[in-house]
């Protein structure tokens, strides 16, 4: 089988960039991603990454990325802006932006940085939760196209409790996620499973509202060994926020390894109508 014969991943072809000028690349939606508007924020988090990724100046590894939802994205062509601000010995700082047309639509800034050995400690530990293999896999019939890539097994706070109509108690959702059809994990799944989880006012009233993602930061806290050592294994997520007022709430989620180890946290804060 050639190259242009093996099959894609949908998570591939939607964050594929073609490089075509200094500092520019270009890229399309895809339509297994979308969302109630526009694509899943975490594809376009992805898609943002990838092009610090695939630049020529880029200097060490993912450590955080910061993404500003500016407007929706709408279906079809984009353009991504991607250059480093600065380049210190130790870490790089990046701005990006995407466009479509004249309007920016997404913003960003990351930090790259070069790991290095030193002491190390966890103080957040997972959950005690049964083995994904223990779970049912949830149903993606949640209204939007791109649950259809993940295999989700909730453990507490599921979509059945969205669907109850009864408000609930408290905000916490833990799942266990991978891919549905199989991918090697590494930083750009990663940034998107950091935001896989449905918001939490959807949670807390027992019904869906209209919601949206203002602003994402995730923290990059594994290497990228250990990272791709997880291969296409489950990883363990649990989200919760802090308050809901004034139509903004807050989320901090988690991101562990099956054997524990803490690759990722994100937070993020998100506008909903109740």
């Amino acid at each position: 089988m050639t190259g242009q014969d093996a099959p894609t991943h949908v998570f591939d072809e939607a964050v594929a960039l073609e490089p075509i000028g200094e500092n520019l690349f270009r890229g399309r939606t895809h339509a297994a991603w979308a969302n109630m508007v526009g694509p899943f924020g975490g594809i376009t988090a992805a898609t943002m990454l990838g092009a610090i990724l695939q630049h020529p100046e880029k200097h060490g590894d993912p450590l955080a990325l910061t993404l500003n939802y500016a407007g929706p994205v709408a279906e079809g062509e984009f353009q991504i802006e991607a250059r480093p601000a600065r380049t210190n010995r130790s870490n790089q700082h990046w701005w990006v932006e995407m466009r479509q047309g004249d309007e920016v639509v997404t913003t960003a800034t990351a930090i790259t940085g070069l790991r290095r050995e030193t002491w190390s400690e966890t103080e957040t530990a997972p959950p005690a939760v049964p083995a994904p293999e223990e779970l049912t896999a949830a149903t993606s019939d949640r209204g939007v196209r791109w649950v259809d890539n993940y295999d989700m097994r909730f453990v507490t706070g599921g979509w059945d409790d969205v669907t109850s109509g009864e408000e609930q108690p408290e905000s916490t959702t833990t799942m266990w996620i991978r891919d549905a059809q199989p991918r090697g994990l590494d930083h750009l799944a990663l940034t998107s499973l950091c935001d896989s989880f449905f918001p939490r006012s959807f949670l807390r009233l027992g019904r869906p509202v209209p919601a949206g993602t203002v602003t994402l930061t995730i923290h990059f806290l594994a290497t990228a060994d250990e990272i791709a050592a997880q291969g296409t294994d489950f990883l363990l997520g649990s989200v919760h926020s802090h308050r809901f007022h004034g139509n903004y709430h807050d989320e901090a989620a988690r991101l562990w390894s099956r054997d524990g180890t803490l690759l990722a946290t994100g937070t993020q804060l998100m506008y909903f109508k109740g």
